[in-house]
């Protein structure tokens, strides 16, 4: 291994409890520190799925021509807090800048390395840990209405069929005895083998880190207010007024990362995609397999002893509270795509998802301070890509190559 080190790790979602973990089998001395503890937010509160066919960013091409409406339509999973409009601006321009089949095509090339063997991924990283329990192998379904409402989304297939990946297309009947579930009026679907699920993400990322605290490490429930460096190199990190020494800071605080990494010399544009989920408890019929709906953009996820669906873009800041309309509107979406499931009761959640407006994440050492690095950024799919993020971190702090084009991801595209 590489000359052991103290590394203080700044956020405990799953990106940095995956690195912590791949850390500490190298031998590394670690801390995790995070404002809310461990599996909070949203490592809580994702879809729960290991999406790795989830290379296509929201900004596809068509997107500017459609945004006005979906805006406008009450029964589109996108919203705004229109008071946030002007402070929204400026990442909203550069992020719909990338509304193309070039930059689609690029986004997607930069992101099949990070999520595309998450099933794999994930059960390495909890491989004699007592989070293995939580990972269920499974296919994974896009459902639609009929096939030519499938071929709408073609651009989409096509650049997941260039990444290698295949499915198998179930209509009618078929896709009915897959799975009966669902209503009538779904006739279609993409089922992708090969995928899985978190039946509780938020235990699943508690149960990590406690190995990780099992096994020497320290988790600090603190905020941290800087990264402290003298003649280029990381000295440690402000906790409280206070410095807690260490030889490698790590920012990997999701969202409330660009702060940290603009001190740092690294000026993110970065933004909160407000995400929901609402769960229903206890339900009467449970899905076969975790599914994204398509003419709702919904997931519905089997989970231990419910039923989560997450969806929705809501953009509104970190500040405001969860908005009624889409909860309103997943509640609508699960009673038309499983008309006969009832349920005993419900659980609603909003969180906050990192955005940088090239949609792709940030991961790799900052430039110009020995020691410092970043690993966040991942839109929808951190939960995905978190233990691959983990692993390259891990092989960079070690000296050794990642069997990745790390440049794509430098945080350098963002220096100051």
């Amino acid at each position: 291994m590489s000359e052991k080190k103290t590394i203080a790790i700044i956020g405990a979602g799953i990106v940095g409890v995956s690195t912590a973990v791949w850390l500490q089998r190298d031998g590394h001395d670690v801390i995790l520190i995070d404002k809310a503890g461990p599996g909070e937010g949203t490592s809580h509160g994702n879809g729960g799925v290991l999406a790795s066919c989830s290379i296509i960013p929201v900004t596809v091409p068509g997107l500017l021509k459609k945004a006005p409406r979906m805006l406008f339509d009450p029964s589109q999973p996108l919203f705004m807090k229109w008071g946030y409009v002007p402070k929204l601006l400026p990442w909203l321009t550069r992020y719909l800048k990338h509304a193309n089949a070039s930059d689609v095509e690029r986004i997607a090339a930069a992101l099949t390395p990070i999520v595309g063997d998450s099933l794999n991924d994930h059960q390495a990283l909890a491989q004699g840990t007592t989070a293995e329990k939580w990972i269920v192998p499974s296919d994974y379904l896009f459902l639609y209405e009929n096939r030519q409402h499938f071929e709408g989304d073609a651009f989409g297939w096509r650049v997941r069929r260039k990444h290698g990946f295949k499915w198998e297309e179930l209509e009618g009947a078929a896709f009915h005895a897959y799975d009966p579930i669902y209503s009538k009026d779904i006739g279609f679907a993409a089922k992708l083998s090969d995928h899985g699920h978190i039946t509780d993400p938020g235990r699943y990322v508690k149960d990590l880190a406690a190995h990780v605290e099992a096994n020497g490490g320290r988790v600090i429930r603190a905020a941290v207010e800087d990264v402290v460096h003298e003649n280029g190199k990381v000295s440690g990190v402000r906790v409280a007024g206070e410095t807690i020494p260490c030889d490698t800071a790590i920012v990997t605080a999701g969202v409330w990362s660009g702060p940290l990494a603009s001190k740092l010399g690294v000026s993110v544009p970065l933004e909160t995609e407000r995400g929901y989920h609402l769960e229903l408890v206890e339900p009467s019929a449970m899905p076969k397999s975790p599914v994204m709906v398509a003419s709702g953009k919904f997931v519905a996820t089997p989970m231990d002893g419910r039923i989560r669906l997450a969806g929705i873009v809501e953009f509104g800041g970190l500040d405001a509270p969860p908005s009624r309309a889409p909860f309103e509107l997943m509640r609508k979406n699960a009673r038309a795509a499983f008309p006969g499931v009832t349920w005993k009761d419900e659980v609603e959640w909003m969180g906050h998802r990192p955005a940088p407006a090239d949609s792709i994440p940030i991961i790799g050492e900052v430039p110009g301070i020995d020691g410092a690095f970043m690993g966040f950024g991942h839109h929808h799919i951190g939960l995905t890509g978190g233990p691959k993020t983990g692993r390259l971190l891990a092989q960079m702090i070690a000296g050794r190559t990642p069997n990745a084009d790390m440049s794509v991801y430098a945080p350098s595209r963002y220096a100051t």
